[in-house]
């Protein structure tokens, strides 16, 4: 009797964050490009700027997708995922999305939010008590990476987390040398790791460090959303992975977006590249992080702000949900008033004067619309550490997908390219 209590219990609740929908939008689907307003013509400009940046050795390939009312009408691969074994680049090629992951770790709080598990002005510390009384790094040594600090003055609240205004350093890839030294002598786990390490573990490690910053001050790219990623343990009663699994990838049918690959897929994990010092392609190594992640080691550590891995098709899926308005397919996961407001600037000018910064997203401003190339205002978008690079355009309904999987490489101009050529396909 009690078993069979607990697994309706863990049925009603399964069901409680994402809902039946009354739109019941189709799911994204693969068709002609002149069923979506989108010129065929114009779409090879891109396959041909893609395959001369190939040919010109700025890039060893790519996957690149394009849809548009909820029909994909562009998705090819080009060159080669693993240059030293002749492997091609294939259009379900799976790529190591790093902070794409942030959007997905917000939208899964968000859920939380809709269903009242918490305010996003709440303290992190009324949840994670290590975070009460925050410190602002006053003074540092760099021959031991001592410091001395002094009181923030404000807590750390989730809205802070998600719009990178929380003061949080980002250890290897931080700005500032001394948050580097900080965080290395503190052992914090900045991307992913193979170690038996634990998202709980590294956050209360992260909870006794300094701030940047106080709270709200400025924006500063952060480990904030890892912090975020053990909230929703705390609010579902679920582990991280579990509730992604759960409430976004089963019912959004993507099926392949895994914190750690299954060995059947593991096969289709595109091989992080960089060049030697002749030009060619060569396996990136590094000891900042284990380039076999996400294949091997403890499978512990769920990063909410860099472990994800996905396809191409898999993120455009993702995406439309929000050009949806957190719908499809008959499901559910956000409010149309969720999304409209995750979508709108939540820090003012605290992060530049061609965009502002929602929950989980840049967001174009009319600024950065007039630019030209760059979409509609309220185009929102972001990237990944290994060369990844998505947007989508909620007014003209266009998602653009390119993935790469590169390191330490200059030059690379494919990513702004491809969005620019993405809105000369528009043809209605």
């Amino acid at each position: 009797m009690k078993k069979i209590l607990l697994l309706f219990t863990a049925i009603s609740f399964a069901a409680s964050a994402q809902t039946p929908s009354l739109k019941n939008t189709p799911p994204l689907t693969e068709a002609k490009p002149a069923s979506a307003g989108i010129s065929a013509e114009r779409l090879n400009r891109i396959s041909d700027m893609i395959q001369q940046a190939v040919n010109d050795n700025v890039i060893p390939g790519a996957v690149a997708l394009v849809a548009r009312n909820g029909k994909i009408v562009y998705h090819k691969a080009f060159g080669e995922s693993d240059v030293e074994k002749g492997k091609a680049f294939e259009k379900n090629s799976i790529f190591r999305i790093a902070s794409q992951s942030k959007a997905i770790t917000t939208t899964a709080a968000m859920m939380l939010w809709e269903e009242g598990k918490f305010r996003l002005d709440d303290p992190v510390s009324k949840y994670i008590p290590e975070f009460a009384n925050p410190q602002v790094l006053d003074r540092f040594r760099m021959a031991d990476s001592s410091f001395t600090t002094k009181p923030a003055g404000k807590e750390i609240t989730i809205r802070n987390l998600i719009t990178h205004t929380s003061g949080l350093g980002y250890g290897v890839i931080d700005g500032d040398e001394r948050f580097k030294a900080i965080y290395a002598k503190a052992g914090i786990t900045d991307l992913f790791t193979t170690e038996p390490v634990t998202i709980e573990e590294s956050v209360k490690k992260l909870a006794k460090l300094p701030l940047h910053h106080v709270p709200g001050e400025k924006f500063t790219y952060s480990e904030g959303l890892d912090v975020l990623g053990y909230l929703i343990e705390i609010w579902s009663g679920q582990s991280f992975d579990e509730y992604l699994k759960l409430h976004i990838f089963e019912p959004l049918n993507m099926q392949d977006t895994f914190f750690y690959l299954p060995v059947a897929k593991s096969d289709r994990l595109v091989e992080v590249q960089t060049k030697d010092k002749d030009g060619n392609w060569v396996h990136f190594t590094d000891a900042f992080y284990d380039v076999n992640y996400p294949k091997t080691g403890a499978k512990s550590f769920f990063s909410g702000g860099a472990g994800l891995s996905s396809t191409a098709k898999d993120y455009a899926i993702f995406l439309n949900m929000y050009l949806n308005q957190g719908e499809t397919n008959g499901v559910r996961l956000l409010s149309r008033k969720t999304v409209e407001f995750m979508l709108s600037n939540q820090i003012g000018e605290l992060f530049g004067n061609h965009a502002g910064f929602g929950l989980g997203y840049e967001v174009l401003n009319a600024n950065g619309a007039a630019m030209g190339g760059l979409g509609s205002e309220g185009t929102f978008r972001w990237g990944g550490y290994f060369n990844t690079q998505y947007f989508a355009d909620p007014k003209e309904k266009v998602i653009g997908i390119i993935m790469k999987q590169t390191q330490r490489v200059g030059g690379d101009y494919t990513g702004d390219m491809f969005r620019q050529l993405v809105f000369q396909t528009i043809d209605d």
